[in-house]
């Protein structure tokens, strides 16, 4: 077992990141000792790493572990928390626009990626069109039944594995005919090499939507979440996704939802960073901020 400190420019907030991310039952996560455990894939052999946080926001600290491939685990983990891009660069951007208070309150708050390009896609195409309780549960049920363990930490099933499942199996962990068909039709096209994950981190944005929605299944919302979650693009702004929507509604204290010009307009101020307005906007839907006029803006947490 290998080990490797890392020291990155603040801010960073870890444990708000952590937080986020322990709303999905796979990751295995201990938000008291600040550690989560992730599946890598590094040259088709499943790798465990372990992220523990020792430093504060203001000047973020880990400690990096895993059995070998030092290097390249090291790699990974850094491309998945973004540690080599500066939040101070896109927090001060945002000062200047009119989510400064949202970005003032959730200081530090990372965009943090999925553990593989094929996990994304996978998780888009179950999530899709389902609330948030149930997609969780459905996902769950998928990787325990055809995915494995190491450690306790829950590897995805690769796409070769999936390209074999009858849809019925998946029909009986309670996915439609229609997702179930979806999901192992495009593992299909993965396995057998008509479709190509790694291009994708060549591709510009539009590039990637393009070639994604051709995909049975694969609409506009599900290319732009692999596009933010899977890639990690930092200009993608989901405009039609209902969280998006009514945080923004929360956040201007509008009547209705805002249509997708309001959004998009708002959008055009927050170039080159929206990635990063979506999340805060997102975590700001599940928090509230408080303005005083004698104290300013505080952050009350849920």
């Amino acid at each position: 077992m290998w080990q490797r400190m890392m020291n990155i420019e603040g801010p960073y907030d870890f444990d708000r990141a952590l937080r986020r991310l322990a709303f999905d039952p796979l990751i295995h996560i201990d938000l008291n000792k600040r550690l989560i455990k992730m599946p890598l894939w590094i040259d088709n052999e499943p790798i465990v790493a372990s992220v523990q946080a020792l430093g504060t926001t203001d000047r973020p600290s880990f400690i990096i572990s895993a059995q070998n491939r030092e290097m390249e685990v090291a790699e990974q983990v850094t491309d998945i928390f973004k540690w080599d891009r500066s939040l101070y660069e896109v927090c001060r951007h945002f000062a200047k626009t009119d989510l400064a208070p949202v970005f003032n309150a959730f200081k530090g708050m990372p965009l943090v990626k999925d553990f593989g390009i094929y996990q994304s896609l996978v998780k888009c195409i179950i999530h899709q069109q389902l609330n948030l309780v149930f997609s969780y549960q459905l996902t769950e049920r998928f990787v325990k039944q055809f995915g494995f363990s190491i450690d306790d930490v829950w590897f995805y099933p690769r796409p070769e594995t999936v390209a074999e499942i009858p849809y019925e199996s998946l029909q009986q962990l309670q996915f439609s005919r229609r997702k179930a068909e979806y999901l192992v039709d495009t593992s299909r096209i993965i396995a057998d090499k008509s479709l190509s994950l790694d291009e994708l981190k060549r591709m510009t944005d539009d590039e990637v939507i393009k070639k994604l929605v051709k995909i049975r299944g694969v609409g506009p919302w599900t290319a732009q979440n692999v596009l933010l979650f899977g890639l990690g693009r930092e200009n993608l702004m989901p405009a039609g996704d209902i969280g998006i929507q009514n945080a923004i509604k929360k956040l201007y204290q509008l009547e209705q939802k805002p249509p997708l010009d309001f959004i998009e307009s708002k959008a055009k101020s927050w170039s080159p960073f929206n990635s990063y307005a979506a999340i805060y906007l997102w975590e700001f839907l599940g928090n509230h901020i408080v303005k005083s006029s004698s104290q300013g803006t505080r952050k009350g947490l849920s």
